[in-house]
Order: structure tokens, then C-alpha cells, then sequence
């Protein structure tokens, strides 16, 4: 594989992530499909078969009534990975965990353990945590505020990395004929002393075949994005605009410049949301179909609030002009988005109903989301060719939700990519870092 080809990830939500609550209801998905380890199976093995490069199991710890489906009840991301390494072979595996919810130590042991469980094909999604309701499960009073959230994240990777380089190559000779098992001149202690943690090290466990695993982020906000510049594989975003998604590519690669990276290292990958029909006619209709049945406006407007720290929207006429004074609440919760989603209401004049409804459905005037990639297999693969050839990613982070659209872009899209020598025909190495063209740190 080249750097000139695209790499796939497939992110499966279940029943229903954010803007899909009834989801669930398609005969196709198994109504436990968010804790159904044969559904995830079969999705992986599926996704494998077409090359993809990883899977991507996304997570938060804290929940409401009012919480789509796959968030109210899925399985733990590097629990369920695991399972999956036993069954598969090529694709990555890539885990949400949360810097501010878990200790360093923790978090470089159980990614090194799927990473050797895996043979060397885990990924770790840095997150710091936006849903501010999280702090009432770990015994805090509130959530840590943004400030505080990325210097933690980034002094918990340095620590994570530290750990992982425990054990030099040959540490650990397992000879039998000297009976010796380890050379303690090749292991190292951290004794890590910083701001926010204290860690001595070493890690009992040692490196996998690809050295460490692969970091991927995602945070669009400025210290967000000095972190992924600084430490991460691969940055998630969203594709709205191949305008805006380009300008954030290019913003990504200068800050990695700066943080003296190269920045052909870093991979960029926007999630995108597709609808395939046999024409672009009835890839509308479809499409227009899934905004109707996936979701309700009530529905909608009781889960809007999450990027605001969980504040209740419902108390607002939803016909009146977007309330002021609400973008307060996402102080210590999803700040960049809640105050992009503002700043368009305010400036626009919009009511709370038109934001809502703009926010969920999938129209390239949404606020926050949208997809442009809508229309028969030939105009989807023509649009994902022209934003790759205008710059605006390296890599795809493509949303599972109906099946039969992930089926179509398997059969009908993927295809049309490989013939034009886009994406990959075969995996050409054994880890995700070699899948990924990334060295071994």
C-alpha cells in the first residue's frame, strides 16, 4: 500500500448512536446488537474481507434516559477488541479510553495486552472526555475543566509511551539453557513524577510485534488539536465540507511542523456518512426515508443537550429564537462544538427547532454534521475520489448504520476505489503499522 491510497476504518454503532434513536427498529439489526459479540463478529470479518484498515469501538461512561440506544447499553471497548483479535487476523483495533477516567498504568497495560493478544494490531483513541456527567461516577465533584482535561491527556501519554519501552529488545531471552529469563540490564524503570501523576514503572508485560499501539484522536478545540499534532498516529474529524475538512488537514500537518514532526506521519481521517442507491435519485429518496424513520424531533431535542453538560433543552419554546446565555453549560462539557452550534443559531437567527433539526439530519447545511456523500455507487465513489485528490484526508472513518448501505459500499463503492488503484487489494504487512505505512517507534 502506498501513501497515495486511502485507509478505511468502519466505526459500528449498534442500535443507534447520536441523531439514529430508532435505528434499532430495522429487521436487519439484532435489537441487542450493541452487546451481541456475534454482530460485532460478523462485522469484523465482513470489514476484514474488504480490506478495511480498523475497526473503531467508540465509548463514554455516563448516561441519561435520554441517551441513544447503542449508548445506553454496549459492551467495553478493549473487552469486546479482544474477542475480536481471536477472530481475525489483518484489521486494526481500536479502542476509545478516557485520559481523565483512567490512571496511565492501567490504560499501557491493557492496550499492550490486546496489542500481543492481537499480535500487534491495537489502537488507542486518546479521549479527554466531554460528557461533564462523568465526573459523578468517578467520585468527583465536577468535571475536570479544558485546561486541565489536555495537560492531563498529554502528561498520561507521555507516561503511557514511557511505559511501553519498559523492556528493550532481548530483554526478556527466555533461555532455557541458562535459565535465564530476563536480562535486567534491558529493563527500564520509569519513576515518573509530574503535575498530575506519580508512576514508577516498569510495565509487567512487553512490547508486540508493532512496538506500541497506534494513537488516534479526535478533538477539534485549539489545545485538542496541539494534542493530536503532538502525539497522535491518526486525528478523527468530521467531514461537512471538503472546504473545512481540507483546512483542518492542513492546520493539523503545520501544528505537527511545529512540534517538530514530519507531517506525512500524521493521518488524517474525517468520518463520513453515506447513502447508496442504484441513482442518485433514489439515494435522496433513501436518505430522506432515514432522516424520517431514524429519528423524531422530540427525541432530538431531549438528547441535544449532552453538548451542553446535559443541559434540558425541552424547557424552551423549540419555535422560539435559540436561547441565549446556554453555551455557559459547556464550559467543562464539549465547548468547540456547543459554541460553533451558538454562534451559526445566533447568527443566523435561527429557532432551537431549525438548529435541532439541522444538527440531525443529514443535509450539507447541518450544523456540526452532514454528508455530502449521497447518491448511486458511481457518484459516491466519485465525490470520496475528489476530496482524497483535493487534499482533504489520508484515511476514512466510515459510520456503520444501516446494513444494507454498509453492504452496498462493500460491493458497489469499494470496488470502483480499488479499480482506480485508491484503496488497498490485499494487506501487505501483519501489524496495523505496517497496514498504516507508520514506523515502529
Amino acid at each position: 500500500m502506498t501513501k497515495k491510497q486511502i485507509r478505511l476504518g468502519v466505526i459500528p454503532t449498534g442500535v443507534g448512536g447520536p441523531g439514529a434513536y430508532n435505528r434499532w427498529l430495522d429487521p436487519e439489526i439484532p435489537p441487542d446488537a450493541s452487546v451481541n459479540i456475534d454482530w460485532y463478529i460478523d462485522i469484523a470479518k465482513r470489514a476484514e474481507a474488504a480490506k478495511f484498515d480498523w475497526i473503531f469501538i467508540v465509548d463514554s461512561q455516563f448516561i441519561t434516559p435520554q441517551s441513544p440506544p447503542h449508548y445506553l447499553s454496549r459492551l467495553e471497548p478493549l473487552t469486546l477488541l479482544s474477542a475480536l483479535a481471536v477472530v481475525t487476523h489483518h484489521i486494526g483495533l481500536a479502542g476509545t479510553l478516557s485520559t481523565s477516567y483512567n490512571d496511565p498504568f492501567n490504560i499501557a497495560r491493557r492496550l499492550a495486552s490486546l496489542d500481543l493478544i492481537s499480535h500487534g494490531r491495537a489502537g488507542w483513541n486518546v479521549v479527554t472526555t466531554g460528557d461533564a456527567g462523568t465526573a459523578g461516577n468517578f467520585s468527583l465533584e465536577e468535571h475536570y475543566d479544558y485546561e486541565t482535561r489536555h495537560a492531563r491527556a498529554a502528561e498520561s501519554i507521555e507516561v503511557i509511551r514511557g511505559l511501553w519501552r519498559s523492556y528493550e529488545e532481548g530483554a526478556l531471552p527466555r533461555d532455557r539453557v541458562r535459565k535465564k529469563f530476563l536480562d535486567a540490564s534491558k529493563l527500564r524503570t520509569l519513576g515518573h513524577k509530574g503535575k498530575y501523576f506519580s508512576v514508577t514503572g516498569p510495565l509487567n508485560i512487553e512490547r508486540s510485534p508493532q512496538g506500541e499501539p497506534v494513537i488516534f484522536q479526535a478533538g477539534d478545540s485549539e489545545p485538542g488539536r496541539n494534542l493530536g499534532a503532538q502525539y497522535a498516529d491518526a486525528i478523527f474529524t468530521h467531514a461537512t465540507t471538503l472546504e473545512n475538512t481540507r483546512e483542518f488537514r492542513q492546520d493539523l500537518r503545520s501544528r505537527a511542523a511545529r512540534a517538530g514532526r514530519d507531517p506525512d506521519s500524521l493521518l488524517i481521517a474525517p468520518g463520513i456518512k453515506f447513502v447508496i442507491g442504484d441513482t442518485d435519485a433514489e439515494a435522496r429518496d433513501i436518505a430522506g426515508h432515514y432522516d424520517e424513520t431514524d429519528h423524531s424531533f422530540e427525541q432530538a431535542l431531549g438528547e441535544f443537550g449532552r453538548l451542553f453538560g446535559w443541559h434540558d433543552f425541552t424547557r424552551y419554546d423549540p419555535d422560539a429564537p435559540f436561547p441565549t446565555g446556554v453555551l455557559k453549560f459547556a464550559e467543562r462539557s464539549w465547548y468547540t462544538g456547543a459554541k460553533r452550534i451558538t454562534e451559526q443559531a445566533l447568527a443566523e437567527n435561527l429557532t432551537l427547532r431549525q438548529v435541532i433539526e439541522r444538527t440531525q439530519k443529514g443535509n450539507k447545511a447541518a450544523v456540526g454534521k452532514g454528508t455530502p456523500f449521497i447518491g448511486s455507487a458511481l457518484t459516491v465513489a466519485d465525490e470520496i475520489t475528489h476530496w482524497f485528490e483535493e487534499g482533504a484526508f489520508d484515511a476514512l472513518n466510515i459510520y456503520l448504520e444501516h446494513p444494507s448501505q454498509f453492504r452496498r459500499l462493500i460491493n458497489e463503492v469499494l470496488p470502483l476505489l480499488r479499480e482506480r488503484g485508491l484503496i488497498r487489494s490485499s494487506f501487505t504487512g501483519t501489524t496495523l503499522r505496517d497496514n498504516l505505512g507508520l514506523t515502529v517507534p
